[in-house]
């Protein structure tokens, strides 16, 4: 959650750049807000398990985002960690089993599917890559968010435009991506970045 947290206060300016065109312009604004007040809620409750960590991460965001964002990502969050239960330590297959699970959750709140242009176009094919490596993850849901750019939106704000959203890559899928290199990025600093999830 920490480089999660790093990542969002990095590229919040480019995330709300993104979604001026198709969406509500305060993208990276609303994540901001809600990582920032992840970290606050995190070094008061001090959580020691994963799945405790998770859930209230997703606790935060719902109660601090505004928008879509805020339910969808609590969403990926609780259920995730809903999946990890007690446990005070998870194996890698574990947590790529609780993101699936998450990723399902998220599909089923917003009704949407990978090729809509939403954060599941980056989602989903991070989580499939987990098998391979935390590194593959990342670079999956990267190549997920840029291949959102020719897509025409069909969920959410951006459908709205229609066709005029073919042309910018997905805010959505772009913060997921980002969420998904800051879980390689946490897997290689505890030296795991290479090991399948």
């Amino acid at each position: 959650m920490a480089a999660t947290a790093a990542a969002v206060e990095r590229e919040a300016d480019r995330l709300t750049e993104l979604d001026s065109p198709i969406g509500d312009a305060d993208h990276g604004s609303n994540l901001l807000r809600g990582f920032t007040a992840v970290t606050a809620a995190l070094e008061s409750e001090r959580p020691d398990r994963p799945g405790e960590v998770l859930q209230l991460a997703g606790r935060t965001l719902i109660s601090t985002v505004g928008g879509a964002s805020g339910p969808l990502y609590g969403t990926l969050l609780r259920r995730a960690g809903k999946e990890l239960g007690e446990a005070a330590e998870v194996s890698d297959d574990q947590v790529r089993k609780a993101l699936y699970t998450g990723v399902g959750a998220v599909a089923q709140l917003g009704g949407a599917a990978p090729g809509d242009k939403t954060m599941l176009d980056a989602l989903v094919p991070g989580v499939a890559a987990l098998s391979t490596s935390y590194r593959a993850a990342g670079n999956a849901a990267e190549n997920g968010a840029l291949a959102t750019v020719p897509l025409q939106a069909r969920k959410g704000r951006a459908s709205y435009l229609g066709e005029r959203s073919i042309g910018h890559q997905d805010p959505g899928a772009t913060s997921s991506a980002l969420l998904l290199a800051a879980l390689a990025e946490a897997a290689e600093a505890a030296g795991d970045g290479e090991g399948g999830a």
